[in-house]
């Protein structure tokens, strides 16, 4: 798991430098407001803990732990220019003009893609999509392409996850009579695209409170909108029936999930929703990308992130562009089976090929700052020729990942490179690169506070490094990032049942702005410890009072963590990790997900 990335706090259970080098720290700051959620609403202290700690407030419990549609999601029409882009597109619906969705080639823009193609579809719409090529076109609408659309017939094309930047192809698009939606949910700049409708909730202009939507929560939106106005119109039928826009949930869940994106207010909601829809596999693509990902039990965020999204997003990365919004868009059983075994080998693809990217970045970073990373700047830049764009963006996350501050992957292609960032909390990227780009620093370059992307002269490298590192540093704060892992509460053994975790399950579901719940093990010792697969550690961990609880650890053999569970001398340990059920034939027990250890210094068992 990521490391919480904040300023020092209090040690919890004063571990300053655990196993894997983390100070441990409190989630919760107020133990008060715990306490009177405890008493008010008869739960479990532990529960009241993890939602005191994601900013819940007494009276918002019972929303918290039901999220309903109906309580969080919003008027499609607070958003600015809503209604002109519904406005524009029913027409095109009454009058069979030919409507195409020009969709990202990421997991977003794939979802919201397949999603507006299946509503305008299940609508009698005239629908098609463009996803553009990532090498040969890079990112969002351009010019030859929207001329090839308008040739080919177009009257109105949407773009999703993409186009708030784009000036220069919408304008020649508003010349060649080309009307053009655009549904986003980047920054945007003080100047919009010359568009019918630009719909982006983070719109400098824009005061609506969803500003975490992904752009398939916008599209969805859009198609709520659309939807109501049809009705309002007439334009259903015995013969043309309402559809009913609840089972396109999927599709937004994971689109939410996979642009990591806060899964707080609305997005919380559309996802829990989205998960329950998921688990009928009513959609056949998502359900043959399930059965090739060996996904056999009801899907959660985690499956959507870690299994899913990456096969998804596998062709925009290393295959064929478009296969992800084929995949979710088609009822073709042999179609879609096809297309899921595909992503699958693209995607083994993709891994070979990011872990050799990853390899060479990090021998680049260590080469000049050494082993201890003494000297790194706020922003991490690196660089080199030949780099798989595709990868690129993966890569800057395990960057992110390993030093604790925001980086930029650039692969060089010539005089121009093509980079894609990632950021940590409390360091808004996208605002960062949009001011590069004003300088003249970039070709071009956008995107939101957690993920960037840019276009970048070869010559104009070093002074970007510096202007980033000059601009990123007073967010990052005077002394340097500390490595945090943050921390619910303590438990024993005895008291991680399957009723606690079941609640647990309750505040999901978990990810960027809903961290996962880690809780401590404090105290124990490892009565039983083997090592399995490509160096994971399976161990079982004994209470002082005798409790027990089966637990893993990931990879612990690439960290401190793998000699600690395995020594013979079974040391007394604090444990901290993550709680889940563990369904394995037919049989459920509670399983400890390690994250990381701490020696129990000056504690026994008994």
């Amino acid at each position: 798991m990521p490391s919480d990335i904040r300023a020092p706090r209090d040690a919890f259970l004063g571990v300053e430098h655990s196993l894997t080098g983390r100070r441990w720290a409190a989630r919760l700051g107020d133990e008060r407001l715990a306490l009177a959620m405890a008493q008010r609403h008869d739960l479990p202290e532990a529960i009241c803990r993890l939602l005191a700690a994601r900013d819940v407030d007494l009276d918002g419990v019972p929303d918290f732990l039901d999220p309903t549609l109906r309580k969080f999601l919003p008027d499609p029409l607070h958003l600015k220019d809503m209604d002109r882009a519904i406005a524009r597109l029913m027409k095109a619906v009454e009058g069979a003009e030919r409507i195409v969705v020009f969709g990202d080639y990421d997991v977003d823009g794939a979802t919201s893609s397949a999603l507006l193609l299946r509503f305008f579809r299940s609508v009698g719409g005239n629908i098609g999509v463009y996803i553009p090529d990532r090498r040969k076109e890079g990112y969002g609408p351009n010019t030859a392409a929207l001329t090839r659309l308008k040739e080919e017939g177009a009257a109105v094309v949407v773009t999703v996850d993409c186009g708030v930047t784009a000036h220069e192809p919408l304008a020649e698009a508003r010349r060649i009579g080309l009307d053009v939606v655009v549904i986003d949910h980047h920054q945007g700049e003080i100047g919009l695209p010359d568009a019918v409708a630009v719909v982006d909730p983070n719109r400098i202009d824009d005061e609506s409170p969803h500003k975490q939507l992904a752009a398939v929560g916008v599209a969805f939106l859009l198609a709520i909108g659309v939807n109501r106005a049809l009705r309002e119109a007439g334009w259903y039928s015995e013969a043309r029936p309402e559809p009913d826009l609840r089972q396109w949930l999927d599709l937004v869940a994971l689109g939410t999930v996979a642009d990591v994106v806060p899964l707080t207010g609305v997005n919380r909601a559309l996802v829990r929703q989205g998960l329950a829809v998921m688990g009928k596999r009513g959609n056949p693509g998502l359900a043959a990308l399930a059965d090739v990902a060996k996904l056999n039990e009801a899907p959660g965020a985690y499956h959507l992130g870690f299994m899913l999204g990456p096969r998804v997003n596998a062709g925009g990365r290393v295959g064929q562009a478009d296969l992800g919004a084929r995949l979710l868009s088609s009822d073709d059983a042999h179609e879609v089976g096809a297309l899921a075994l595909r992503l699958d080998e693209f995607n083994g693809e993709r891994r070979a090929i990011e872990r050799d990217v990853l390899d060479q970045a990090i021998q680049r970073i260590e080469g000049i700052y050494g082993p201890d990373r003494q000297g790194l700047p706020s922003v991490l830049l690196v660089e080199s020729e030949g780099w798989h764009v595709g990868v690129i963006g993966i890569v800057a996350s395990r960057l992110v990942e390993r030093y604790g501050r925001p980086a930029f992957v650039i692969g060089l292609d010539g005089e121009v490179g093509k980079g894609s960032g990632r950021s940590v909390r409390g360091v808004d990227l996208g605002a960062a690169v949009i001011a590069a780009r004003q300088e003249g620093l970039l070709i071009n370059g956008g995107g939101h506070a957690m993920a960037a992307g840019l276009t970048v002269a070869r010559t104009a490298l070093p002074e970007l490094a510096s202007y980033l590192d000059r601009r990123i540093a007073p967010q990052l704060g005077i002394a340097p990032p500390v490595r945090e892992l943050g921390i619910d509460a303590a438990l024993t053994p005895a008291a991680a049942t399957q009723e606690l975790v079941q609640m647990i399950e309750r505040a999901g579901p978990f990810g960027a702005g809903n961290a996962l719940p880690r809780f401590v093990l404090a105290s124990v010792r490892v009565d039983f410890a083997k090592t399995v697969g490509e160096g994971h550690v399976r161990c079982t961990l004994v209470g002082a009072q005798r409790g027990r609880i089966e637990a893993i650890a990931f990879r612990a053999g690439q960290s401190a963590l793998g000699p600690a569970l395995l020594d013979p001398a079974r040391p007394v340990l604090h444990v901290a990790g993550a709680l889940r059920i563990d369904r394995y034939n037919g049989r459920e027990s509670v399983r400890l997900q390690i994250d990381d250890a701490a020696r129990a210094v000056g504690s026994m068992l008994a």
